[in-house]
C-alpha cells in the first residue's frame, strides 16, 4: 500500500496519479493526527503501519460518527469558529447595537487574551445596560486583569453583594484579587474565606495562602497549600493542565513557610 502511494507521488502514473497520491497522503496524515488527538492510540498504530485501508476504516468507524455526520467537523482550523462568530456579532452590532451582542463579543476577545478589545466591548455593553450583572462582573474582571483594580472594585462588589455565587464563584475570586491588588489585605482574606466556604478551587486556596503567609499565619497557609498538592493527582486529566500552574505555585510557597 505504501509503495503504491510512493509510486503515485513519484509520477509513475502521470500528473493525475501525483494528485491522487498527494490527496491520499494528506488524508492519511489527517486520520493519523486525529487518532492521536483523540487518544485512539491503537488506531494510530494500525494507521501508521497499515495505511489506506485503516485510514478509510478509521474515517467511517471513529472520525465521522464523532463528528455528528459532518466529515469536516474535526478539520476546522484553530479559531475559525471564533472568527465566524465575531463577524456575525459585528454585523449584529452594526444593525441592532444590543448590549448582549457587545457582551458576547467581549467574552470572545477575553478568551483570546485580547484584553484591550475586550474592555472596549464590555464598556459598550455597560453603556447600554449598566444593570446587567454579567456585564458588570465581566467588565470588572477584565479591568482587574488590565491592572485597573481600583476601577474594577465597585463593579465586582455590586455583583457579589447580591450574588456571591455568580459565575460559580469566579466573580468573587476576581473581587478578592482586586482587593489584594489595592492593598486591602484583610478584606481580601475575608473574601477568599467566603470563596472557600463554597468552593475548593486551587486558585483560591493558593492565593489565600499567599496572604496568610504575609500575615505570618503559617499553619493555615500550610494546610491550604498541602490540600492543593494532595488533591492534584485526583484531578481529572482534562483539568490538570489548568491546575498545574497552581500546583507549582503551591510547591514554591511551601518552601517559603518556616519549618
Amino acid at each position: 500500500m505504501t509503495s503504491l502511494i510512493f509510486n503515485l507521488l513519484s509520477g509513475d502514473f502521470g500528473w493525475v496519479g501525483g494528485i491522487v497520491g498527494l490527496a491520499m497522503t494528506i488524508f492519511h496524515l489527517w486520520m493519523f493526527i486525529d487518532s492521536i488527538r483523540r487518544g485512539e492510540y491503537i488506531w494510530s498504530l494500525f494507521i501508521f503501519f497499515f495505511p489506506i485501508l485503516n485510514d478509510i476504516l478509521y474515517f467511517f468507524l471513529v472520525y465521522r460518527p464523532s463528528g455528528g455526520g459532518n466529515p469536516l467537523t474535526g478539520f476546522e482550523l484553530p479559531g475559525a469558529a471564533d472568527r465566524r462568530r465575531i463577524k456575525k456579532l459585528q454585523a449584529d452590532i452594526h444593525y441592532l447595537d444590543r448590549a448582549n451582542h457587545h457582551l458576547e463579543l467581549a467574552d470572545i476577545y477575553l478568551s483570546q487574551g485580547k484584553l484591550d478589545l475586550a474592555e472596549t466591548s464590555y464598556r459598550a455593553a455597560y453603556e447600554r445596560d449598566p444593570k446587567d450583572e454579567d456585564i458588570r462582573a465581566h467588565l470588572g474582571n477584565c479591568l482587574a486583569r488590565r491592572n485597573k483594580a481600583q476601577e474594577a472594585l465597585p463593579l465586582l462588589e455590586s455583583v457579589c453583594a447580591t450574588n456571591p455565587k455568580h459565575d460559580y464563584g469566579y466573580t468573587l475570586m476576581a473581587l478578592a484579587e482586586a482587593q489584594g491588588a489595592t492593598g486591602q489585605i484583610d478584606r481580601a482574606i475575608a473574601t477568599w474565606q467566603q470563596v472557600l466556604s463554597m468552593y475548593a478551587y486551587s486558585r483560591a486556596r493558593v492565593q489565600y495562602a499567599e496572604l496568610l503567609i504575609q500575615k505570618k499565619e503559617y499553619p493555615e497557609a500550610r494546610k491550604q497549600l498541602q490540600g492543593v498538592i494532595d488533591d492534584f493527582p485526583y484531578t481529572p486529566k482534562f483539568q490538570q493542565k489548568k491546575e498545574k500552574v497552581w500546583l507549582l505555585r503551591a510547591d514554591a510557597l511551601m518552601g517559603k513557610i518556616p519549618a
